[in-house]
């Protein structure tokens, strides 16, 4: 079965209770697979961390439905315990709709939802909120019961058990104000596992308030995993075999550089298999480390994360930055995906607003400004690596850094147009025959031709020789304007 942890808003403490049942789950000796509602990167990296297996983002928006049943199905029935995270608000989706939300994806898997409200500022008027949401809808919700966060005393939880016995909704535990749930975050969320030097600690400590503070003998039959249905076929598999056969597979896995540090680490799990699945094989390479691209590289992905927060080691990485732009010029397929892009820039200022030098592949110079947020509906406006004209796919944006064409340096082909709710449509994106470059987050479950299309132009680009001439010269695109928020 399973359940969906959610909440009224966004800081309610969803994260919190989901980690405290993975931690008690783990501590149990038993596995334990999270899943995360909608594009985010930040959750699921700490999910993952307690877990011990890849936490998988369930968002109908980028990957379909489907996707996300067969997802769901294949991965929660090969663990012990199963629980799905939500996304900000139980019905906050696609702009002021319900679509893609964490209620949308309750309905569509059939799973209870837990409520986790921030009680700290609540007695009555508890049960008028959580009334609001168990009865709101469509979707309509099988509200399980609710967990409250931060109550200050057994007076203030007596206060708030009363409020819900009066509308029959059950009280499923009380998280109390603990330092181990301050979670610290920045400006795009939570830290991420690798910097929380006491992770191993705030581990035994959630399983310890779990099992204190949860009504686990109610809540525990709710994290038991959806039964396996027959034979299913892995999710990967499946995405794969609507597109036409591979025409000319390699011989043998072709290397694929992928920016995995401190600086670069937001990206789904499935990007990596898929990769595997066409015939590519991905290699971690730490620009922060001013690590050399991976002998006999074929590719090189540049995936978002916090380059604005390393902009001045990234920019004494000379023979990583170098590389790159070798790579570039000779015809290496490059896919940057939001702050990977920035590693592309002429100049990268960080949040002080000194300026650093990037690898120059693109004429863009980057500095903090407006939060740019939302799923995005993208329209190609030409052929490059993985796109072709008039192609539209949908992907999410979610970033404070914005882009200023360099105008001293040639302008390079705008890669598509983007729109969504409240964002008007714009050119976005850098494209030639080998570069794809966009602030667009994409989830290649929902675009598995991405991938093919990766392989096949690393399978016609020749091995990386150490003085960095290593394809033939790349096919010229077009140049088209591109905007300056591009």
């Amino acid at each position: 079965m399973g359940c969906l942890i959610a909440a009224p808003c966004s800081g309610s403490g969803k994260t919190l209770v989901s980690l405290c049942l993975t931690a008690v789950a783990r501590q149990r000796g038993l596995s334990i697979q999270p899943f995360k509602v909608g594009p985010d990167y930040l959750d699921p990296q700490l999910l993952t961390a307690v877990a011990e297996r890849p936490c998988r983002n369930l968002d109908p928006l980028l990957c379909g439905s489907e996707w996300v049943r067969r997802c769901y199905q294949w991965h929660g029935s090969r663990a012990d315990r199963v629980l799905v995270e939500g996304v900000m608000g139980l019905f906050d989706g696609r702009g002021p709709s319900s679509e893609g939300s964490s209620a949308a994806v309750a309905a569509l898997l059939d799973l209870p939802v837990v409520l986790v409200v921030e009680a700290s500022r609540q007695a009555g008027s508890l049960a008028a909120l959580v009334r609001g949401f168990r009865d709101h809808g469509p979707p309509a919700v099988q509200l399980a019961g609710v967990v409250l966060n931060r109550v200050g005393s057994e007076r203030h939880r007596a206060l708030l058990a009363e409020a819900l016995t009066s509308i029959a909704v059950p009280l499923l535990g009380v998280l109390p104000q603990h330092p181990s749930l301050d979670l610290p975050s920045r400006h795009l969320g939570l830290l991420p596992p690798q910097e929380l030097d006491d992770l191993g600690e705030r581990q035994r400590v959630w399983a310890q308030l779990a099992e204190e503070h949860l009504d686990l003998e109610r809540l525990w039959p709710l994290l038991e995993p959806p039964a396996a249905q027959g034979q299913p076929q892995d999710p990967i598999t499946w995405a794969l075999s609507g597109l036409a056969p591979q025409p000319q597979p390699p011989a043998r896995p072709l290397p694929v550089a992928i920016a995995t540090d401190a600086a670069f680490h937001f990206r789904y799990p499935e990007a990596a298999e898929l990769l595997k699945a066409v015939g590519l094989e991905p290699q971690a390479w730490s620009p922060l480390a001013d690590d050399p691209l991976p002998p006999d590289c074929r590719a090189v992905l540049l995936p978002g994360g916090y380059p604005e927060l390393h902009a001045e080691t990234l920019a004494a990485s000379r023979r990583s930055l170098s590389q790159l732009a070798q790579a570039a010029g000779a015809g290496l397929p490059i896919v940057a995906e939001c702050g990977g892009l920035l590693l592309l820039g002429q100049r990268l200022e960080d949040g002080e607003g000194r300026s650093h030098a990037m690898a120059g592949v693109l004429p863009l110079t980057a500095r903090r400004g407006p939060l740019s947020l939302g799923y995005r509906e993208a329209e190609a406006s030409g052929d490059g690596l993985l796109v072709r004209q008039g192609e539209r796919l949908r992907g999410h944006e979610f970033h404070r850094w914005q882009l200023e064409p360099d105008p001293t340096l040639p302008a390079a082909a705008s890669l598509w147009q983007l729109e969504g709710w409240g964002s008007p449509r714009r050119a976005e994106g850098w494209t030639t025959a080998n570069i794809h470059a966009s602030w667009l987050h994409l989830h290649w479950a929902g675009c598995p031709v991405i991938p093919r299309r990766l392989a096949a132009a690393a399978g016609r680009c020749g091995p990386l020789p150490p003085n960095g001439a290593f394809c033939s010269p790349p096919i010229t695109v077009p140049a088209r304007p591109v905007s300056a928020g591009g």
